[in-house]
């Protein structure tokens, strides 16, 4: 099991591209794996610092081309059960295809942890969701994202419910 979060920041003509610029990956323990700023190819137009925790002077000495890095985390999640909260986006912005479903724990997308309006269920925050399951306050309004955080908290959730979703992949496996 590996946990994964990133941050992206805003490229182009007002912002309106993310741009990957860090990505950490920790193991079961929370122990980190891979925490690397992403060397851009295009100017920053928004650091995004109020989410993203990052900064001009964090991108300035990225070495890592998003090529490389994309080849060194698909080699880490080779074999591994994915975990993280809004993993499309996540793996959207690596341009890494993603694994098979069975493969994958998104906390976003785990039915017993969305919320029901209008008949649809939607994610809810991994915020909300670390305080009413673990008791824990994160993202602190004012204070900027922590990938490492958020990938060590979303791997902690998981652990709160691995027998239940572990059987309910195991049941869908068999149907």
């Amino acid at each position: 099991y590996v946990a994964l979060d990133c941050e992206m920041v805003g490229v182009g003509e007002n912002a309106t591209r993310s741009s990957l610029a860090r990505v950490v990956i920790v193991d079961w323990r929370g122990k980190k794996l891979f925490d690397e700023f992403i060397a851009q190819t295009e100017p920053v137009t928004d650091y995004r610092t109020f989410v993203s925790g990052i900064t001009e002077q964090d991108l300035q000495n990225a070495k890592m081309s998003l090529h490389t890095c994309r080849f060194m985390v698909s080699k880490i999640l080779l074999g591994k059960i994915l975990v993280g909260h809004g993993l499309e986006n996540d793996l959207r912005a690596l341009g890494i295809e993603s694994p098979p479903w069975w493969t994958i724990r998104d906390t976003a997308c785990y039915h017993p942890f969305m919320v029901s309006r209008n008949n649809m269920l939607l994610p809810r925050k991994l915020k909300d969701l670390v305080l009413e399951k673990l008791g824990k306050h994160i993202q602190e309004i004012g204070k900027p994202h922590n990938p490492y955080e958020d990938a060590r908290w979303a791997i902690n959730l998981y652990k709160t419910v691995r027998s239940d979703w572990e059987g309910y992949v195991q049941y869908m496996i068999q149907r």
